[in-house]
């Protein structure tokens, strides 16, 4: 008799919007038929729980009344029909059953239940068995999944076997080369064989004894590629140049780095010719002739890092601004979600080891082309479709848990990515000054670990990404990927970001690659760590595993022995766990202990010589004239219609190019506006449909006003590179640099951070030629303009089987700048004129640098002066596709003039300006540039017209018609609607005779804001709320043992007692786990003790709710809205569910305020439109007709979904989730507890400059005035 019991959760029909995909997917994409329904059911086993605390559980946690079906142990299937479960593969991060878990324990504190989910595909009609696997295949990936039987286990306990002692192997320091070459064979190592004579070398004459085999798997994961960038430092001994036209410029550069190379080490014989050599070398030139004032200077490693002093209320702090770009190629490659998730993480904890607060995420990923079908998929790759969408959704769901706003999401589509995906990360941090000690590990201090828990998640991360891969080692190497936990890193985050918290963390680092060997191993040269202290997911990992696991969400930090206690007390009220493993000792050896043996215990000096020295020779291809990509129209179809002669269809094959057309579908997938920071929303314009070329933030200053914001622009072509490496880098950096300046920064403050990611390198000198070629353009690029790149990352494992990845090498450009500095790139009114501006080029096609420079000033001038209203910088694609990206933010027409080239619309345009010049003030455009020496640079190029059409002589093009061929590419890849339906809903607006009045009067209202896992609006709703003159009280809920539920129940209650207001800020609780938005937060208030302070709040003390997005989701689960109290739902309850979409969407939406019964809605406009950022993937509002027309009836609808016109509609365009009567917001029947999705607290001055209509509803202000 089995003591699990079984439960399965179905959306209701109107609500399965997961099982409709899959079936469009099946029948669409896969081509099967003749399959009729499909059904997903969420499976839970559960165990070690009582009846009463599993009855509750099955209406909160495991499913939702209104919405969800719930079975016990089996469920109907129709006849014929097949069915399937599919697991994570043992020891993958589960978040549903963790999130689970946690829920039951709410429940029950003393509960230990165990849990564990999976999900069951019933599909029906005929299908022959080869369709049933091709199903199957489509919905497993094997790397983390595998299918599971459709019987109960006995039980859900796992016993683990216990770990044998490490190995050691006998006899391996004197082995004969022989039989040493076959132990290396066997071991599948990435080092090479010369490394592991190294060792052999080094254990037989200077520790005189065998190494363990915990200590062979830490030198290989210490000398990876990933960790100490092999092939970077691997010694150019011969350097040849092929002849050709371009081989002067190229090899001139390589003869002044070798000038520099000389001086800078006059008198030192450690340094070599090598590429990590080459890519420095620009920087410290620069840095040498006084050119980089502002770098930080710290033997910490974390992330590029410069001092910027920030007025602050009027008074100049000193502000560390951090960069960091990450990839995650061969990861996200294997395994999409958990791949993409970890490369954003990973580049979040850099800045993140370095104390600084991360605010903006950037992401450029590389593709092969996603539209084609299925059948085209190489055998052992999965289909590219696939892979973009699922490692977009990896990539968002964790950046948008953490609460980091990603401000520019772009996919490069070229058609050697199929070799590897590129998973590129780039992010912005910053931290005042006073705040980060950068101080010595002394002997005596002592390393904590906290964060998450170790288990095999990632083990062998760093070596895999370091190997060239095959069809047969992909689908051996699943261990090797991580899964995110988003709630852990959001609390890493929130304690990092506690200066009284960073002040006393002497050094850090983030467990990247290389787990604890690597993470605490670079902290000190000399460390004995105890592994048995490493807190573990599950029992079973030995020794080995513990030093080279690389489960993320995990920090180690120095502390003096006196602030360990202080510490481990900040981790705890945070909700993390914090363990001290290691102390730092005097001699410096690596020692790690396991079990009570030493089973690691190596020389500091030898960790440091990276193996054995490696050398090569490279030869350098030249690029073939005849293939000049810099002087073509690179889009076939758009050169054939000029060349017919037809510009209608040049221009619309121009805009439904790959690398032009409209990707709104993947960037809605990202919250751009989370942090009230986002200076530009990713789409501009009163449509949206204007995407912006860079990401603008402002600084994350937690109290006071600051008019700081950085920005980050990236550059790179695919094509162009793989013409030249040395003009793909070339071009890269003046790309990144341009889309700067459209945006209004100042190009010399400027610093660069490059992203490298090339083919596998060999023996052969030729294969070296890519990189070697791209670094020297770089090269002459940094020094050409005077500015350094002072950081990068290198991926050299772009292999698969016999195809190559592009050469690529992308500049990510980042500067501080004024918020008044700042443009829109949206045309603003018909009538102004539009000027082109344009660089030179010398006769070797690189850009002559000081035109550039001068010429770039000269823009920046005009910006400041009012003179350019909005600008784009072109890129590969000419003038044709930055006219039409910048007309269709507002649907303003563009005229062409007649004398503009064919060439200048549709060929590479890269470092030229178009901008938008008030009718009034042309002639001081003109005279600013003849005074810099630049008249022949800038000519008129047209204007901006009325009729909503591009005019270019003969050819009249109607904005939709070209809209429609740009958003057409990749709708069914990344769609932005499931549905057509565009009705508009008839509805009134509610006027009340009176408004609740408040008896009990404060001077100033304190407001609780609860914090649980997952909560990421935390800060941004304290904000609004002392900004408009309330005291905040922000808790965090802590769960990590029964005592800690115990007590978090009592200080929540005994904050809600001090409360006038409690707000439910908007998240992810528990990253929307079990399987439905905000059920986590629900479930803890339904604690009896909570529930009546909350009751006794708005009771007796005339109190207010509000609920935001997941605080709504609470809201209305709690039953808060729309009954005023709580209490169970029912299945007739209103509530919130998916998006018809499918999706998370994040955009700003247009929402009517309806209602004026509200006190919440006291300084709104009855009937006026307000504009909001909207980021959720459940804000669906749903109920059945009668309590549709109960609400309204009852002014209990406070806002609706609008469209331009003020009209409520169905349009997925405006009523982006679907909702019912297009409901945005909901009240209690007296209006004291309001619930809406648009975050109405990510407002502040300058943001969303892009984005047209009023944003403050000036909620937080009326909730306090209320009480006055």
């Amino acid at each position: 008799m089995s003591n699990v019991r079984r439960v399965y959760v179905e959306k209701k029909p109107a609500f399965a919007v997961k099982a409709k995909e899959l079936k469009h997917e099946i029948k669409h994409y896969l081509g099967i038929s003749t399959v009729t329904a499909v059904r997903e059911l969420i499976r839970y086993d559960v165990e070690n729980i009582s009846d009463e605390v599993f009855e509750k559980a099955c209406k909160t946690v495991f499913a939702e009344p209104p919405v969800d079906d719930l079975y016990l142990e089996k469920f109907d299937v129709a006849e014929g029909a097949r069915v399937f479960s599919v697991e994570f593969l043992p020891g993958q991060f589960d978040q549903r059953a963790d999130s689970a878990v946690q829920c039951v324990q709410f429940l029950d504190e003393n509960a230990a239940p165990i849990i564990r989910s999976a999900t069951t595909y019933v599909i029906e009609g005929t299908v022959t068995d080869a369709e049933f696997e091709a199903i199957k295949h489509h919905c497993i990936n094997p790397v983390d999944s595998r299918e599971t039987g459709l019987e109960k286990p006995e039980t859900l306990v796992t016993v683990f076997p216990d770990p044998e002692d490490v190995k050691i192997f006998d006899g391996f320091k004197d082995m004969a080369e022989a039989d040493l070459k076959e132990l290396y064979a066997s071991l599948n190592l990435a080092m090479t064989f010369k490394d592991f004579q190294h060792i052999q070398k080094y254990f037989k004459n200077e520790e005189k004894r065998d190494p363990s085999m915990t200590e062979i798997r830490v030198l290989d994961t210490y000398w990876s590629d990933h960790c100490r960038h092999t092939t970077f430092s691997t010694e150019l001994t011969s350097v040849k140049f092929d002849e050709g036209d371009y081989k002067a410029p190229i090899e001139k550069t390589y003869e002044e780095y070798l000038d520099a190379h000389k001086n800078m080490y006059k008198g030192r014989d450690d340094k070599f010719v090598c590429l990590m050599d080459l890519a420095l070398m620009a920087m410290k030139r620069l840095k040498k002739e006084g050119k980089l004032q502002d770098q930080e200077e710290s033997d910490e490693i974390n992330a590029c890092s410069i001092v910027v002093p920030v007025e602050v209320d009027g008074k100049t702090e000193e502000w560390l601004v951090n960069f960091k770009n990450e990839t995650h190629n061969h990861p996200t490659e294997i395994e999409p979600f958990g791949g993409a998730a970890t490369c954003l993480g990973g580049a979040i904890r850099d800045p993140l080891s370095g104390r600084t607060y991360v605010y903006q995420a950037m992401r450029v990923t590389g593709a092969a082309d996603p539209t084609v079908p299925v059948s085209e998929t190489i055998s052992g790759k999965l289909p590219q479709k696939k892979l973009v969408r699922e490692a977009a959704h990896g990539y968002s769901s964790y950046g948008n848990q953490i609460g980091l706003a990603t401000g520019y999401v772009k996919e490069v589509y070229h058609p050697n990515y199929v070799a590897k995906r590129m998973e590129i990360g780039a992010v912005m941090g910053a931290a005042p000054r006073r705040a980060v000690q950068r101080l010595t590990s002394d002997p005596g201090d002592k390393i904590i670990l906290l964060g998450g828990r170790t288990g095999r998640d990632g083990i062998g991360g760093a070596t895999g990404s370091s190997k060239a891969h095959n069809t047969q080692s992909t689908s051996v190497c699943g261990a090797e990927v991580q899964k995110g936990n988003a709630p852990t890193e959001r609390k890493l985050q929130r304690l990092f970001r506690r200066e009284e918290v960073s002040h006393i963390i002497k050094k850090c680092n983030d467990f990247g690659a290389g787990g604890v060997s690597v993470a605490i191993g670079e902290l000190a040269d000399g460390l004995r760590v105890q592994l048995d202290k490493v807190p573990k997911k599950y029992a079973g990992l030995d020794g080995t595993e513990l030093a080279i696991s690389e489960s993320q969400e995990r920090m180690a930090v120095v502390v003096s022995p006196s602030d360990v206690k202080t510490f481990l007390g900040y981790a705890a009220e945070e909700n993390l766990e914090a363990v001290e493993v290691a102390v730092v000792t005097e001699k410096p050896r690596l020692v790690l202990e396991w079990r009570g043996k030493e089973i690691v215990n190596i020389s500091r000096a030898f960790l440091d010589t990276n193996g054995a020295h490696q050398e090569t020779n490279v030869a350098v291809d030249m690029p073939v004239p005849e293939d000049n990509y810099l002087n073509k129209i690179s889009t076939p179809k758009v050169a054939d219609a000029v060349a017919k002669n037809d510009m209608k269809a040049a221009w619309l094959a121009e805009l439904a190019d790959l690398n032009v057309c409209s990707q709104k579908g993947l960037v809605e997938m990202f919250d751009g506006s989370i942090g009230a920071g986002s200076v530009f929303m990713p789409f501009g314009g009163k449509y949206q449909l204007t995407e912006t070329q860079s990401m603008v933030a402002k600084l994350p200053v937690a109290h006071g006003k600051c008019d700081t914001v950085t920005m980050m622009a990236y550059g790179f072509d695919p094509y162009l590179a793989s013409w030249s490496p040395y003009h793909g880098a070339i071009y890269a950096v003046l790309e990144s640099l341009s889309r700067i300046v459209t945006a209004g920064g100042d190009y010399k403050k400027i610093r660069f951070t490059f992203q490298e990611y090339f083919r596998r390198m060999n023996e052969d000198p030729k294969r070296w030629s890519q990189p070697f070629a791209a670094l020297l353009g770089a090269y002459n690029a940094q020094i050409g303009f005077g500015l350094p790149s002072i950081g990068g990352k290198d991926s050299m494992s772009g292999t698969f089987n016999d195809i190559d990845v592009p050469p690529t090498l992308v500049s990510f450009a980042v500067d501080v700048a004024k918020e008044q500095d700042i443009i829109t790139p949206e045309l603003k009114a018909a009538g102004n004129e539009l000027l082109y501006f344009t660089i030179d080029k010398d006769e070797y096609d690189v850009p002559v640098y000081a035109q550039v420079m001068k010429l770039y000033d000269a823009v920046h001038v005009l910006i400041q002066k009012g003179a350019i209203v909005s600008a784009y910088a072109l890129d590969g694609k000419g003038l044709a596709a930055a006219l039409a990206k910048m007309a269709f933010g507002n649907k303003l027409g563009v005229t062409v003039d007649t004398d503009v080239t064919t060439d200048t619309l549709f060929a590479p345009g890269f470092g030229n300006i178009v901008a938008e010049v008030p009718a009034g003030k042309t002639a001081e455009v003109y005279e600013a540039l003849q005074n810099a020496g630049l008249s022949a640079n800038v000519k008129r190029a047209g204007a901006v017209n009325e009729e909503a059409a591009f005019i270019c002589g003969d050819m009249k093009l109607a904005i939709d018609e070209a809209l429609n061929a740009w958003t057409g590419t990749l709708e069914k890849v990344f769609p932005t609607r499931a549905t057509e339906d565009k009705e508009e809903v008839k509805t009134d607006l509610y006027h009340a005779d009176s408004v609740y009045v408040c008896k009990h009067k404060v001077a100033r209202p304190t407001v609780f804001i609860p914090v649980f896992p997952g909560t990421n609006c935390e800060y941004d709703s304290a904000k609004a709320f002392e900004r408009a003159g309330a005291d905040t009280i922000v808790k965090v809920f802590k769960n990590l043992n029964a005592e800690d539920i115990r007590e978090s129940v009592d200080e929540f209650t005994k904050a809600i007692d001090q409360a006038q207001i409690i707000m439910f800020p908007g998240g992810f609780s528990a990253g929307d786990e079990p399987e439905g938005s905000a059920k986590f937060f629900a479930t803890a208030f339904r604690n009896a003790k909570m529930t009546e302070a909350v009751m006794k709040l708005l009771n007796e003390r005339d109190g207010l709710a509000l609920g935001i997005c997941n605080g709504f989701q609470a809201l209305i689960k709690l039953g808060l809205v729309p009954y005023g109290e709580i209490r169970p739902q029912a299945a007739d309850s209103p509530t919130l569910t998916y998006n018809t979409i499918g999706r998370h969407i994040s955009k700003m939406v247009y929402t009517k305020v309806v209602t004026d019964k509200s006190p919440w809605l006291a300084q709104a406009e009855l009937g006026k439109v307000y504009c909001n950022p909207a980021s959720h993937g459940e804000g669906r509002f749903v109920a059945p007709k009668e309590w549709l027309d109960k609400l309204f009836a009852n002014g209990q609808v406070a806002t609706q979904y609008v469209n331009e016109a003020g009209v409520p509609t169905m349009d997925e365009e405006w009523n982006v989730n679907g909702s019912y009567c297009s409901i945005e917001g909901i009240t209690s029947p007296d209006g004291r507890v309001l619930g809406k999705m648009a975050h109405s607290e990510r407002r502040d001055r300058s943001v969303a400059m892009n984005i047209y209509g009023e944003q403050d509803l000036k909620i937080f202000e009326s909730g306090v005035a209320y009480f006055k």
